[in-house]
């Protein structure tokens, strides 16, 4: 909405006016202007709280030991595996054909 506010703020030197059809209030008047404001001020107030809540319930969640990270492409007999196949001197391209993953994967996950 603040955005909106801004743009009629460019426009209303122009001759250029918002008249809302279901709501009173047009922008040239004083009443309007305000409520258009006011209404920018609101909104601006809202996305802070969202975001805040948000912040909030993550940090609620990681308190409760919900984990936010990725979860592991590999699974440890996958990694157990992948290890003893690169230490033969198998590619990592190879290895993670093999392991039907990309081939950035095994350089991850053995460098860990």
């Amino acid at each position: 909405m603040r955005d909106l506010i801004g743009a009629l703020d460019d426009l209303r030197p122009r001759g250029a006016r918002l008249h809302s059809l279901t709501e009173a209030g047009d922008t040239p008047t004083p009443t309007g202007c305000a409520m258009s404001q006011m209404i920018g001020v609101l909104t601006e107030l809202e996305r802070s709280l969202i975001s805040e809540r948000t912040r909030a319930g993550v940090k609620a969640a990681q308190r409760r030991g919900v984990k936010f990270d990725r979860k592991p492409t590999l699974a440890p007999d996958q990694l157990g595996r992948a290890r003893g196949s690169i230490e033969k001197s198998e590619s990592r391209q190879c290895v993670a054909d093999l392991l039907n993953a990309g081939r950035s994967t095994p350089y991850r996950a053995l460098s860990g």
